[in-house]
């Protein structure tokens, strides 16, 4: 989507309403519906490596800092950078496609949309975790980082442990649901698409929220450096933070955006 340009009048555009922004994100929805597999594969496969650089980040800026009571805070600032590489990089994010899927289908409900969100996010959410996978496998073999930063990025890691399954699924409900946020305000703030990102994004790293796919490269960085078995990667962590994205997302916040406009945005 092009960035508003100024009227010729030299007057600031007036900002989209509720009913502007549905219709805009259900539109990008329906693209991403409409978008052969194999696309959609290969976005998510980049998503997933790129998401990694949060890690990364984070981990880097752990190594360089003091033990001190705010060293968390500022290490935090490194989480969003993968988030701004991939939504600026237009890159298929499984949380991000939860509002813009979901919009179509609770628009215009018939079996076509269900089948094809249910394709999309299933391709996405696959992609998604293999390039996690990759990139957290990379780290754990040394080939990525030196062997402090490589300790940071476990160090960091570990605070997904300290939750069993149920509290993760909980903890993962308003993940989602900020990260609908950010897919709901970016067509009305494209210029200031950046610090939306990062605002919203170092909120979900400093409160601790768990987000399915950076909580799946921290989980597989875990289980491939021998902290957690496969059962706990996969069933303990990953999956909970999946669904509580998905409840926090495509359910709460897609319920309270389409509702706002129900009868409105079918027109």
């Amino acid at each position: 989507m092009e960035d508003d340009a100024p009227q010729p009048d030299g007057k600031a555009q007036k900002a989209a309403d509720a009913k502007d922004l549905h219709r805009a994100v259900r539109e990008a929805g329906e693209s991403e519906l409409d978008r052969p597999a194999g696309a959609l594969f290969w976005s998510g496969l980049a998503a997933g490596i790129a998401i990694h650089s949060s890690l990364i980040a984070e981990g880097a800026l752990h190594a360089g800092l003091p033990e001190a009571p705010w060293r968390g805070l500022v290490a935090s600032l490194g989480y969003p950078v993968g988030f701004l590489v991939v939504i600026l990089g237009r890159m298929q994010l499984f949380t991000e496609s939860t509002i813009t899927a979901m919009l179509p289908l609770v628009t215009k409900p018939s079996g076509w949309a269900l089948r094809r969100t249910l394709r999309l996010w299933g391709i996405v959410l696959v992609a998604n975790l293999i390039g996690t996978a990759l990139a957290a496998g990379m780290v754990a073999a040394g080939a990525l980082g030196n062997a402090e930063i490589r300790e940071s990025m476990v160090a960091v890691s570990v605070r997904i442990l300290e939750l069993g399954g149920w509290d993760t699924l909980v903890n993962a409900i308003p993940a989602g649901f900020l990260i609908a946020v950010v897919a709901w305000i970016l067509p009305n703030g494209r210029t200031q698409a950046f610090w939306i990102i990062l605002a919203i994004t170092y909120v979900i790293a400093i409160a601790g929220f768990s987000h399915s796919i950076v909580g799946a490269d921290e989980a597989f960085l875990l289980l491939f450096t021998g902290q957690v078995s496969v059962e706990r990667a996969l069933f303990g962590l990953m999956l909970p933070a999946i669904l509580g994205n998905l409840v926090g997302g495509a359910g709460l916040f897609t319920l309270l955006a389409h509702g706002q406009v129900q009868g409105e945005a079918r027109e």
